[in-house]
């Protein structure tokens, strides 16, 4: 029995499938997960020191790589300052200032933990800003575990949403649509039938779930028009995309303008942070 197998045979016993988060289980590739016990630059080692080149760098927001000189001595120093201080504080205020100052469209930015927060954040305000309930999603596009958010499209256009995990509540389904990616004559149908419901529609502008979808930029448009035209949101999920396809995200590459965005790990170098902005 190799390392990561006596590991994961523990783990069995006190994580649900041995690990916690599905993406690790190796359940769609077969074989047992493998244990990291660190890593340098793009490469990963293993418990029995093997190394790998890392493709997924934590899933994006290693963009520097495992353990860069810079970000491990801006952690030091930050750790001899404390850490969870409950308070207001100058460092988040510099960042905001930082990111604010450079997207022309995040006037206001909040900090959050995750990207599945900012999510949850962004669609909360959509709803309180238009006094509208339903959110409008796309087929494949991943936006993180809030309960709307775990849904597939089903058999019809738009309608009957599929849940892609138990435990989902009636309420998330029924206002949550799902639409397909890339296709303008679907969008224009469900926004013909249900445009004065919807509070937003949230897309990931670079789909990474199913392989990079880079979305066309007309297709981006399409939305971003029909949103305004509709009186709902655009909030563009740059989670994956953001400050790695340019510093201004996808955006800017589509040509549109977001109402709302949402950011994830990267901000922190892989440190548990998100963030959502408005104009």
């Amino acid at each position: 029995m190799s390392v990561s197998e006596a590991l994961f045979a523990r783990a069995l016993k006190v994580a649900p499938g041995g690990v916690h988060s599905p993406v690790r289980a190796f359940r769609s590739v077969g074989g047992t997960p493998v244990f990291m016990s660190g890593g340098r630059g793009a490469r990963l080692i293993d418990v029995e020191g093997r190394e790998y080149l890392d493709f997924c760098m934590a899933f994006g927001p290693m963009i520097l790589g495992h353990g860069d000189p810079a970000v491990r001595e801006a952690v030091a120093g930050a750790m001899g300052r404390g850490w969870s201080l409950g308070t207001a504080e100058p460092y988040s205020l510099e960042l905001a200032e930082y990111i604010t100052g450079r997207i022309p469209w995040v006037q206001m930015l909040r900090f959050v933990n995750s990207g599945t927060e900012a999510v949850m954040s962004a669609l909360r305000v959509a709803r309180g800003a238009t006094g509208r309930s339903k959110i409008l999603k796309f087929e494949g596009c991943y936006h993180g575990h809030a309960d709307s958010m775990l849904l597939r499209a089903g058999s019809g256009l738009a309608e009957a949403p599929v849940p892609d995990s138990a435990g989902l509540g009636a309420m998330a389904s029924r206002e949550t649509l799902v639409a397909p990616l890339d296709d303008e004559s679907a969008l224009e149908a469900v926004f013909a039938r249900h445009g004065s419901e919807l509070a937003a529609a949230i897309i990931e502008p670079l789909p990474a779930n199913y392989g990079l979808l880079p979305q066309r930029g007309e297709f981006l448009r399409t939305l971003a028009r029909l949103t305004a035209q509709h009186g709902a949101l655009l909030i563009l999920d740059e989670v994956i995309s953001g400050f790695r396809v340019g510093f201004q995200g996808y955006a800017p590459l589509a040509g549109v303008t977001p109402d709302l965005v949402t950011y994830g790990k990267i901000i922190g170098g892989g440190f548990p942070v998100g963030a959502y902005g408005a104009s």
